[in-house]
């Protein structure tokens, strides 16, 4: 199946913002988007439509070092409060910066299999995943169902401002 990831380009400045902001002893930030879905053409759309940071006392310390940033269950449980309310989806995001296209580390790999099958528990009938940014793109990865072993986007579209014509140039 096809996903095709959507995302304001103001929603995402918003959440590049927020991520690229200092911790005190985290070495990244981590942020959730909630997201509205639907299927069009045999394609998965997925809607990016709000953004949440992880408060910075619900991170944290992690003796391993390759651990960018571990986040606790305080953390997990407002980001399933904040999909519940919506009945939206919900994507763990978090940056690499850098440029070019981001790839998930292994850490991210394994810690997302663990943690998005438990957000089918709170909100069962959609599609949930994880997304990492760099400074100029991004990737991402959604499970279908609890059972799903994640599957990576076919395509990630920002959403800029239109240019409006009112009517004729004289």
């Amino acid at each position: 199946m096809n996903i095709h990831l959507k995302i304001t380009d103001q929603l995402l400045s918003t959440a590049r913002s927020d991520l690229d902001r200092p911790h005190r002893f985290a070495h990244e930030r981590v942020g959730f988007f909630t997201a509205k879905a639907t299927i069009a053409d045999g394609i998965l759309i997925i809607l990016a439509a709000d953004y949440q940071p992880v408060a910075d006392e619900d991170y944290e310390r992690d003796p391993n070092p390759n651990v960018g940033a571990r986040i606790g269950s305080n953390a997990m449980r407002k980001a399933l409060q904040f999909a519940y309310r919506s009945r939206a989806s919900l994507l763990h995001v978090h940056s690499h910066g850098r440029l070019g296209q981001p790839q998930f580390s292994r850490v991210d790999l394994i810690s997302g299999a663990e943690f998005v099958p438990g957000f089918f528990h709170a909100i069962p009938r959609m599609p949930h995943g994880m997304m990492v940014l760099s400074n100029d793109s991004a990737n991402a990865m959604i499970w279908l169902n609890e059972n799903d072993r994640g599957r990576y986007v076919s395509e990630i579209s920002v959403i800029g401002p239109q240019i409006i014509k009112h009517g004729d140039p004289q």
